[in-house]
């Protein structure tokens, strides 16, 4: 049997928390919770310009501030190399979902909404990728 609980951030009365259209994106994403130094791979289910939607391993606090770093592949962006986007935000929806997946363990089931505070873009070079790789 499926349990689903969903913990969300308490807004003033008549506000919306989304600001923005969303962008239907599975895109590998890296979490740090800024009271550890763990990091955790995860993936976007939805992307928009103040905010992001997660499906990880963890479980995360409502009003946890996070660090995240989202990969774009330069052929998804048109571009030579790879740009990542580094943001600082905050967890404001927590959807823990004990369903198993088809393997039959509980990986990435949690859903986790995230309000983007701050970021920043990161052009990575391919060349310098390619010259570490070498050494």
């Amino acid at each position: 049997m499926s349990q689903k609980r969903t913990v969300i951030l308490n807004l003033p009365e008549g506000s919306e928390s989304r600001t923005g259209k969303r962008f239907p994106l599975e895109l590998p994403i890296v979490i740090r919770n800024q009271d550890s130094s763990q990091r955790e791979q995860a993936l976007t289910t939805d992307v928009s310009a103040s905010g992001v939607y997660i499906q990880a391993n963890s479980r995360m606090h409502v009003g946890t501030t996070i660090e995240f770093e989202i990969a774009l592949p330069a052929e998804v962006v048109g571009t030579e190399s790879d740009v990542s986007i580094r943001c600082k935000g905050r967890v404001v929806r927590m959807e823990e979902n004990e369903e198993p997946n088809a393997s039959g363990t509980a990986a990435k089931n949690n859903g986790v909404g995230c309000v983007i505070d701050q970021y920043e873009f990161v052009r990575k070079d391919k060349d310098k990728d390619k010259n570490k790789a070498k050494t």
